[in-house]
């Protein structure tokens, strides 16, 4: 089972949170359920991948608190964290569409040409990746050329192409 879907499964509150602007507050959650010092996607799916069955109760209990503290701060529901994340995603998909801006189309082919000419490198034997910085770099570039390829071509891009077709429709009917 994928990390993130048994961090739902056995946290959904804290699983929600974690990808919407509230992810911050479900990290530290995490992180003192497993004592971590660092609170990066990287080190929760390590921590869940090792968890205990001791550590997976104390991170629902976790859940639980945290499921009473976003009620405080007026979320009833999941349902409700989910809409945030959502509407986060949307209104930054339409700032982009609206204004136009290159820059993440120049960052997205600096970091997938920095991580292919790193593998290119160090397969045909250019660069010696020996050293532990040079393993944490071209892991760094991967993880981000991955999540360059999600945005333009993963879940990220079909949920836009989603939302493009229902307005279509919902034009159409009117």
């Amino acid at each position: 089972m994928e990390w993130k879907n048994l961090l739902g499964t056995v946290a959904p509150w804290i699983g929600t949170a974690l990808g919407g602007p509230l992810g911050g507050m479900a990290a530290t959650a995490i992180a003192e359920v497993f004592g971590m010092s660092e609170k990066t996607e990287d080190a929760i799916k390590q921590a869940l991948s090792g968890a205990t069955p001791e550590q997976m109760l104390a991170l629902k209990n976790a859940d639980q608190q945290f499921a009473l503290r976003m009620q405080e701060l007026g979320f009833q529901n999941v349902q409700a964290l989910e809409k945030i994340a959502a509407d986060d995603r949307d209104s930054a998909r339409k700032r982009e569409a609206a204004v136009l801006d290159y820059t993440p189309r120049i960052l997205a082919y600096l970091i997938v040409g920095g991580f292919l000419g790193m593998a290119y490198g160090v397969l045909f034997k250019q660069m010696n990746a020996d050293s532990v910085l040079a393993g944490t770099i071209i892991g760094y570039l991967s993880a981000k050329a991955e999540q360059v390829a999600s945005y333009y071509f993963g879940s990220t891009a079909g949920s836009a192409k989603k939302s493009e077709l229902l307005a279509q429709v919902s034009k159409s009917k009117e």
